[in-house]
């Protein structure tokens, strides 16, 4: 601001004095210009600080403008922008580029490691602001982390020594880190393995560290060295990610786990069988498999010839100690097959570890062995008739086998026959080594039972040799067997038996019996009783083996006499155990009579009338029963006896007619019953017969007792008493009066009351109960009432029901107190103010209130306001409850109101209190208002120190550089405290090595250095900091404080101890670690950090190690046989990066030997014979078949040149086996593993070579080996059976194929060639047929003639076309010639019923016998078996029929829901090989339809028919309402598909309003037809929606669920869709509207209701339909109002077109028609409807006038009948006849008892007493007066008369009538004599 300055008036002066002035002038220039320059200011947009964040390293260059500068002057002067002189300024540049402006430049590249954060001062000034002074800003510089930092790792194990056999663990755990921040500075780990072999280990992430684990158990021998490479990567998300790696080698170390391994064992040795004794066979070899222990081994014999051989333990030499035997069954046909086991002696293992191999010793032949036969005898058997060719059978486990084990023509020998005269031979006549016969018969002539039955003859095998041949003998018996030839026999043709009808289960019925003169089982011994066939053959049971009849089944109408007195049945009889011939009996039962019909009543029941006390019944009452016996025996004589019944004795019965009698008149009154005039008796009457044992019946008597009237009126009380409050309000129940009629029923025990004098128009009483209550209006004040009255006397009258002078009453003082009410309030003493001490010991008393009651008697209770009541802090801001329960603090005495602390007080949680004490008088009136007072508490609450100080950090962690500065700062710690004494002093506390490094500030907890710190001996300080407040006593807390100590470099970097040779293989891939370098360095970071180096010259450029892991690596192809050792130099430098050129790098040396070792890189080669090597099928499996060997260029000397050799592949290789040659052990023979027989063929070999180096070179090739085929087998049939009988028509043509015969040889080429002939026998049946010669088929040649010859015996020979001798083999048929109308099987039923479980476990049922054949068939018809087929009606194949046995299963689980019934359709055949074709027409005859049922299982759960059920209600609907259902489905039926529906879990209310106070579930399902009711009254306002889940479940418990959503709408939110159909055209096709409808609109759609079309002026129109719809927001769930329906169906009309047209869619509008509003309506319209309102209104008003002056007339004439006696029945369903009947409307007084009724009434019941219900006029007139009579407008029914006392007339009543109305009949019958009194006003 310039400064004015104001001059004098110019006058002239001398020069002196105004040089003076013109010097003062300039003065005051110069002091202008000084005041008025103006500071500058920095332009930073209103912000305090200037903050810059940039990235490190290139992400920003250097040079980079990283800042503009502005500011501004005033005066405009040239500005100067500079950065204050501080660590760190260099980094930066200002460059000006105006007068105000200046950029800032980087001038070194950033390091986030080194420093993130740079804190300046810039400088500004104008140059006016004086020397050193300048305008300040604050500049901050955020450096930015980027990912420049590869993860380091920490010094680590680089060699691990793991035993093969550890188990999965820990090995060592590796740490990296990362310099960087964030992700960046995050380090995950990763695992190589440099051949690839990681699935024995793993490395996981734990805590920032990589820990190696073992997984797997490892394997010396597979592998005995890993070099794992352990890789930390960070977890960069983008952009560079960096990776640092760790090198890892893992030594596995042998233990003994590997057994030995045989390196020398000859596969086969031969020797002679006389060899001596001592002899040397061979020798085996065997070294230790673990290579690094090498164990002593040991030899010796397990198994396979211990008795004959032995082995050195040591030198492992087989030799024999005993003397040989090739023929030897324990050999194996002279070899034996030693298994050696080689032990190896270890210290260490136990058991000690032991390998087996076999070899094979071959014991060369000598001709010692005779033929001998597998038995001493043989013994068979055959028939008597048995054909020509026909084995024997052998018996007695016979083996007919004979062999010679030498071999060649020693071994060879012939078969022949000594002793059979011709009738038998033998075959095959020669034999070699072992051979089987056969004994067939040759002559068919000797073979007869009856001569001879056993035969004796020798069996010989004889060797062939010239030389002394060896033989052996064999004696052979053959037994003769009889054939079955004789029928059974009955011992009678006609069995006639008697049985009583009543016989029991078991009962024996008749005993069969018949003889067969067979023997064995084909005579009597095998005579089965196999069916019994007639009328109750189903009911009775046949012992198949005792020919026993017994019951089976007893009762029923078979075994009635009555019905049917005699039986027909047929026995049957089978010999050869019920399989052979047959014969039948018949069998006769009569049925005895017994007494079995008891006596029958006419009636089902007699009922009779009596009066109380009469003797006589009105009518007489008489009982008749019948017997359905014979008449005029015992059996139908009947006697009448009275047997039951609680009143049996009061009557008599005649026993001969029946009659019933009285014994003496009945009370009615002590017959128990209910209110009705009528009581019934029931009795028993017993009819009886005479028979043995007598039979007898009842029937129910009923006797109706009617009443007489005799009993008063009785009160139970003498005098009734009872006190009421003053302030009873009118209506109010004082008292109930009680008297009770002694009489049994109504009327007569009918009582009503009255109130006879004293009420004061005070009371009233109830005319039917008795309820004594306060008349409405009246005051019981004794203070408002004059005269003052406390006390009421009131005379209660009670009288009965009785007509006219009959009627009986009582009468009874009524006494009521009027008692005062407590309705004052108390008045509460003001508290005023109180102060407690914080911590003040629970339960003192503060305070105690006093409050008093103008009321007598007040109780008075004491109780602390909680919504009043407030509290507040230290600073005054309010607390709430829910943050500190301050009101749980006190207790107040709600009796004496003494106010006690009840938890400690804290002042820092709460200092001011004000607590709003209330009192309440608890005496007064209930419902009434609350008496209550209330005042305020005051209060305050003093401080304590009880509360230690609080650090503002947990823990406080910083770091520092070694060799720091004293007095550099470190941390400074702050504790707080929530107490008033927050004055700090701080303390250090640690060792006191470390307390003397640093030093702390006690009053401001600055922490600084004290000495000299060195990381390498301190890299950590960790000390704890102690803050004291200034309370008293004193508070105090501890925290810790930690220190990290910086590195920096200055120690040299260490090897660390490690092995100075090295192996490795010459095949390692380059990139292989060889060896882990590992040195160590006491500094970290950087300083620690080693970089490895390798000499080149010493490498050859063969290695390479890693700089920073110092993994020495293979880089090129490695060549034992070039160089085999490299002498390696490595050096170890640590800084390498940052220190090696400037000379800040620290180093160490290292020397090592590398060993190359040799690998198996030369493959075998193979040499096997190039032609195909021949041996027949019968070839030695002990000789070898061909030898193969190889060669390798590998050293032989070690694993790698020894050659093994295997079969891998190829046809059959699984026949054949290589065993290593001793002597060479790259020469290998083959062997088969077992005999060749059957096994002919070409094979193709696959031999594999194989060295024994590891991992092994192989190499295959293909040996060809040509089995020949030996014609060593003989066609077999397998078509058809043996012995079969097949039926042929007599009427068969020429060359009709009869059967096709079929025999399969298990040779092959001509040896397999099966060629078929018939052999020709001496009856000649062989004319007759041919059989095709390759087709098998067998064919007629002659005519078939059943009268000349019926069967044919025929022998078919089937042969092959092997070379030298064919084999062959025969098959016997019998043919039988059937007669053309031969009868066919036939079922006795052509349907029968049967029941399967579905999904069940069947065991199937048998089907019924069929009958073979009627009674005119011949009989001689061969019994051929019947086979069952089904034939029709299970496409599925659900079921299963054993054609032989017949019986019935299911193939599988059978399901009732896909099919509940099967018809099957059963042939029977006897044609049991194939399957017959079904022609119905033709195969009728033979079929049985068999109706299979499923029954039913539970196991189908209720499905719903929808999984979401929605509905709506409306404001409107009425409580109980049911408005929807829910519905399920169960596939099951009868009991399993019965479902029960329920409501599960809660009902949930959404978006609800008006629901709050709801307390019940708003819902009900009903449990058996699944409707939803309400269970709530819906008022107006309510709204939202309901959901909840449904449950349906079966009887087995199986269910499903629901969900159900109900929307609660207004009745103007449902819409109604009017269709052209009626309800009942349209009712089940409306879910597909809605579903459409729903779809279209994309919302839920409910139906609410369907009905019939009703116009807008009420009628009906039946044409129409009214749809009433509403529709609710999917989405959330609120009801569409109509106007919302309506737009969206214009919305999409297009859409809803075709349905529309579909139910004939006329027109939609809302539910209701809308009111008419005001806005619809013109001014004109107003004041013409107000006209006629007005007129409505006075035309009304004059109407109620009119009505109210009628009722006081009426009012008084009802008061003159307040004497009068109400006669009716108020319980609804009570029937009187006549004036009875219609009491209830017509009710009489003493006046008008029978002459007329009181004129009161009449105007309202004229005539009515004979209308129907639906006639009846209702008045809803009513007593002005409550002492008035209450008239009783009960629903009685009118008098009505049934139809068992009058047939003639037909009732109007149905069954449903009770029994009531039954009883009523005497009674009405009787009011009726009684109608002739009433006068023409009640007809």
């Amino acid at each position: 601001m310039h400064a004015r300055v104001t001059l004098p008036t110019r006058v002239r002066l001398k020069p002196v004095q105004y040089k003076c002035i013109k010097g003062l002038w300039l003065l005051l220039t110069i002091l202008e210009v000084v005041v008025a320059n103006r500071p500058p200011r920095f332009l930073i947009d209103g912000q305090s600080e200037i903050v810059v964040r940039l990235k490190e390293g290139p992400d920003t260059p250097v040079g980079s403008l990283i800042y503009r500068l502005r500011g501004v002057d005033p005066d405009g002067d040239t500005l100067q922008f500079g950065i204050r002189d501080q660590l760190g300024s260099d980094i930066l540049r200002l460059e000006a580029i105006s007068s105000n402006e200046a950029n800032i430049y980087l001038v070194k590249e950033l390091d986030r490691e080194i420093r993130d954060e740079y804190s300046f001062v810039l400088t500004l000034t104008d140059g006016h602001l004086g020397e050193g002074n300048f305008i300040t800003q604050s500049f901050l510089l955020l450096v930015e982390d980027v990912n420049d930092n590869e993860p380091i790792f920490k010094p680590y194990p680089s060699v691990i020594t793991v035993k093969e056999d550890a188990s999965p663990s820990i090995l060592a755990t590796v740490e990296a880190t990362d310099l960087d921040e964030g992700a960046y500075g995050q380090v995950l780990y990763h695992l190589q393995e440099l051949d690839g072999d990681v699935e024995n280990f793993a490395v996981q992430t734990v805590n920032g560290k990589g820990v190696v684990r073992l997984t797997n158990r490892l394997d010396y021998e597979r592998k005995s060295l890993y070099q794992l490479r352990v890789l930390a990567v960070d977890r960069a998300n983008q952009g560079r990610v960096n990776t640092g790696t760790a090198a890892i080698l893992v030594k596995v170390q042998d233990v003994e786990d590997q057994p030995p391994e045989f390196v020398v064992a000859s596969p086969v040795t031969r020797i002679s069988e006389d060899a001596p004794v001592g002899t040397s066979v061979l020798q085996v070899r065997a070294i230790d498999g673990d290579r690094g222990v090498n164990n002593r081994i040991s030899y010796s014999i397990i198994s396979g010839g211990e008795e004959h051989f032995d082995i050195d333990s040591s030198s492992g030499i087989v030799y024999t100690v005993n003397k040989l035997d090739r023929e030897d069954p324990n050999n194996s046909n002279g070899a034996y097959i030693l298994e050696i086991l080689a032990t190896e002696e270890s210290r260490f293992v136990s058991p000690m570890p032991s390998a087996t191999t076999e070899v094979t010793v071959i014991v060369t032949d000598v001709n010692d062995e005779t033929p001998r036969f597998r038995n001493d005898r043989y013994v068979g058997e055959v028939l008597e008739n048995a054909q020509q060719n026909t084995p024997i059978t052998f018996l007695q486990d016979a083996v007919p086998e004979v062999f010679d084990y030498d071999q060649g023509k020693n071994g060879t020998f012939e078969l022949y026959l000594m002793g059979d005269n011709g009738v038998f031979d033998v075959t095959p006549f020669k034999g070699i080594n072992e051979a089987s016969f056969l004994i067939r018969v040759n002559d068919a002539s000797f073979l007869d039972y009856e001569k001879a039955t056993v035969m004796n003859f020798s069996l010989v095998a004889k060797e062939i040799v010239t030389k002394d041949p060896k033989m052996s003998i064999v004696p052979i018996v053959v037994h003769i067997k009889d054939e079955n030839d004789n029928f059974p026999e009955f011992t009678e043709s006609l069995y006639t038996v008697s049985i009583p009808e009543n016989c029991g289960v078991g009962t024996t019925v008749a005993w069969v019996q018949a003889l067969d003169q067979d023997s064995d089982n084909y005579g009597t011994r095998g005579i089965r009783y196999t069916s019994l066939g007639g009328g109750i053959a189903n009911l009775l049971n046949l012992n198949p083996i005792s020919g026993v009849i017994t019951v089976k089944q007893a009762g029923g109408d078979s075994f009635d006499r009555e019905l049917i007195s005699r039986h027909y049945l047929t026995v049957e009889a089978r010999d050869d155990l019920g399989k052979g011939n047959r014969n039948t009996a018949q069998l006769v039962i009569n049925i005895e009579d017994v007494n079995d019909n008891a006596p029958m009543f006419l009636a089902n029941k007699y009922e009779a009338r009596l009066l109380e006390n009469e003797k006589e019944f009105e009518n007489p009452l008489v009982l008749e029963a019948r017997d359905l016996d014979l008449n005029g025996t015992k059996n139908s004589h009947i006697e009448y006896s009275i047997v039951g019944g609680d009143y049996k004795n009061n009557f008599s019965i005649d026993p001969n007619l029946g009659i019933i009698t009285p014994v003496g008149g009945l009370d009615f009154e002590q017959i128990p019953g209910d209110n009705s005039n009528i009581r019934p008796i029931h009795l028993t009457v017993r009819a009886r017969d005479f028979g043995e044992p007598s039979l007898t019946s009842t029937v129910p008597v009923t006797i109706y007792v009617q009443d007489v009237n005799d009993h008063a009126p009785l009160f139970q009380q003498m005098m009734y008493k009872r006190s009421i409050p003053e302030d009873m309000p009118g209506g109010t129940s004082v008292l109930e009066v009680k008297a009770r009629d002694a009489d049994g029923s109504s009327p007569n025990n009918r009582v009503v009351y009255r109130i006879q004098r004293g009420a004061s128009d005070k009371f009233v009483i109830e005319s039917r109960t008795g309820v004594v209550s306060v008349a409405n209006g009246s005051h019981l004040d004794p203070d408002k009432t004059t005269p003052k009255s406390n006390r009421y006397t009131l005379t209660v009258v009670a009288l009965d029901g009785g007509i006219g002078d009959q009627q009986l009453s009582a009468a009874v003082l009524v006494n009521i107190t009027i008692v005062d009410v407590n309705n004052k309030p108390p008045v509460l003493v003001e508290p005023g103010t109180i102060t407690v001490k914080e911590n003040t010991q629970v339960g003192t008393q503060i305070y105690r209130a006093r409050a008093y009651d103008p009321d007598d008697q007040p109780v008075l209770r004491y109780s602390i306001d909680k919504t009043g009541s407030v509290a507040r802090d230290e600073d005054g801001i309010p607390i709430s409850v829910t943050e500190y329960d301050f009101l749980s603090l006190w207790d107040l005495n709600a009796v004496d109101g003494t106010l006690r602390v009840v938890r400690l007080l804290d002042r820092e949680k709460i200092e001011t209190l004000k607590l709003v004490i209330t009192v309440e008088d608890m005496a007064a009136i209930e419902g009434g208002p609350r008496q209550t007072a209330s005042a305020t508490l005051t209060i305050l609450v003093d401080d304590e120190n009880d509360n230690n100080p609080v650090f503002r950090k947990p823990f406080y962690k910083t770091s520092i550089t070694e060799n720091s500065k004293n007095g550099v700062n470190i941390a400074t710690v702050i504790a707080d405290d929530a107490d008033k004494n927050r004055t700090m002093t701080y303390f250090v506390e640690g060792r006191e090595e470390l307390l003397s490094l640093v030093h702390m500030e006690s009053k401001t907890g600055e922490v600084v250095v004290a000495s000299k710190i060195d990381h390498e001996v301190f890299p950590w300080i960790n000390l704890t900091v102690r803050a004291v407040d200034s309370g008293v006593p004193p508070r105090y807390s501890a925290v810790d404080l930690i220190i990290q100590v910086l590195d920096e470099n200055d120690n040299n970097p260490i090897f660390e101890s490690s092995a100075f040779e090295y192996r490795v293989l010459e095949d390692v891939e380059p990139g292989t670690t060889i060896a882990n370098i590992v040195a160590r360095d006491a500094d970290s970071g950087e300083y620690g950090k080693i970089t490895y180096l390798l000499d080149r010259m010493s490498t050859q450029g063969k290695f390479l190690i890693n700089a920073d892991t110092g993994a020495l690596t293979v880089s090129d192809w490695l060549d034992r046989e070039t160089q085999a050792t490299y002498n390696l130099v490595i050096e170890a430098w640590d800084n390498y990066q940052f220190g090696y050129l400037s000379g800040e790098s620290r180093n160490a040396f290292k020397q090592i030997v590398v060993h190359i070792e040799d690998v198996n890189d030369n493959p075998p080669i193979l040499h096997i014979p190039s032609d195909c090597t021949t041996i027949t099928e019968f070839h030695n499996y002990r000789e070898p078949i061909a030898s193969v060997s190889a060669s390798d260029a590998d050293d032989n000397s070690a694993p790698n040149g020894r050659v093994q050799f295997h079969l891998v592949g190829g046809k059959g290789h699984d026949l054949f086996r290589f065993e290593q040659v001793g002597g060479d052990a790259n020469t290998g023979r083959l062997f088969a593993k077992q005999s060749l027989k059957d096994r002919f063929g070409n094979y193709t070999l696959v031999v594999e070579a194989r060295d024994l180096g590891i991992p092994p070179n192989i190499v295959r090739g293909e040996l060809r080996l040509c089995v020949t085929d030996y014609n060593d087998h003989a066609p077999v049939f397998v078509h058809p059976p043996q012995n079969v009988t097949i039926k042929v028509p007599e009427n068969a043509t020429i060359g009709t194929t009869v059967v096709e015969v079929r025999a399969i040889d298990a040779d092959i080429g001509p040896n397999g060639a099966v060629r078929y002939r018939v052999r020709q026998d001496a009856a000649g049946a062989w004319r007759a047929f041919s059989v095709h010669a390759t087709s098998g088929a067998l064919r007629t040649t002659l005519p078939l003639d059943r009268d000349k010859q019926t069967t044919y015996q025929l022998r078919i020979e089937a042969y092959d076309l092997g070379l030298p001798t064919p084999l062959s083999s025969d098959l016997d048929l019998t043919i039988y010639v059937q007669n053309v109308d031969n009868y066919r099987p036939r079922f006795p039923n052509k349907h029968i019923y049967i029941n399967f479980t579905e999904n069940a476990h069947n065991n199937g049922v048998y089907l019924p016998s069929v009958i073979e054949r009627d009674e005119i068939d011949r009989g001689d018809e061969p019994v051929l078996p019947v086979c069952y087929y089904i034939v029709d009606g299970d496409p599925d194949k659900m079921f299963e029929l054993q054609r032989s046995t017949h019986r019935l299963t299911t193939l599988k689980p059978l399901d009732r829901e896909d099919k509940s019934k099967y018809t099957l359709i059963i042939l029977a055949s006897e044609d049991c090989i194939t399957v017959p074709k079904y022609q119905e027409d033709s195969d009728y005859v033979s079929t049985l339809k068999v109706h299979v049922a499923v029954n039913d299982v539970n196991d189908n759960a209720p499905k719903f028919i929808s999984k979401i059920f929605t509905g709506g209600i409306t404001t409107e609907a009425d409580f109980g309402i049911e408005f929807m259902h829910v519905k399920a489905i169960d596939l099951d039926e009868d009991e399993n598909a019965k479902i029960s529906y329920y409501l599960i879990g809660d009902v949930k209310e959404t978006l609800t309003e008006g629901l709050e106070n709801l307390a019940v579930s708003p819902f009900l399902v009903n449990v058996e037809t699944g409707a939803v009711s309400l269970n709530f009254d819906p008022q107006k306002g309510m709204k939202g929606y309901f959901d909840f889940k449904v449950l349906a479940n079966d009887t087995g418990g199986l269910l499903d669920e629901a969900h159900v959503f109900i929307y609660l709408l207004r009745e103007d939110q449902r819409v109604r869709f009017v269709l052209r159909s009626h309800p009942s055209e349209i009712r089940d096709k409306i879910n597909t509207f809605r579903e459409q409808l729903a779809l279209v609109t994309d919302s839920v759609v409910n139906v609410d209701d369907l009905r019939v079309h009703e116009n807008k002026d009420g009628s009906v129109d039946n044409t129409k339909t009214d749809l009433y719809l509403h529709l609710v927001n999917g989405q959330d769930h609120s009801v569409l109002e109509v106007e919302q329906v309506l737009k969206l169906v214009d919305k999409n009309i297009e859409q809803l077109d075709d349905l529309f047209k579909e139910f004939n869619v006329l027109d939609t509008q809302p539910a209701e028609y809308q009111p008419l509003t005001a806005e619809t309506l013109s001014s004109n319209q107003t004041v013409f409807w107000l006209v006629w309102t007005t007129l409505f209104l006075s035309v009304l008003l004059v109407l109620t006038v009119m009505m109210c002056l009628s009722q006081r007339a009426d009012y008084v004439r009802r008061l003159k009948a307040a004497t009068a006696t109400a006669y009716s029945s108020p319980t609804p369903g009570e029937s009187d006849m006549t004036i009875r009947s219609s009491g209830g409307r017509v009710p009489n007084t003493n006046k008008h008892s029978t002459k007329g009724s009181n004129p009161i009434w009449l105007h309202a019941y004229e005539n009515d007493w004979y209308k129907s219900e639906d006639q009846l006029s209702r008045s809803e007139r009513d007593s002005l007066d409550e002492n008035a009579v209450d008239q009783d407008l009960s629903n009685e029914k009118p008098y009505f008369i049934t139809t068992g006392a009058f047939p003639s007339i037909e009732s109007a009543e149905t069954e449903a009538q009770t029994n009531q109305a039954k009883y009523d009949f005497y009674q009405q019958l009787e009011q009726m004599k009684n109608a002739k009194n009433m006068e023409t006003t009640e007809l």
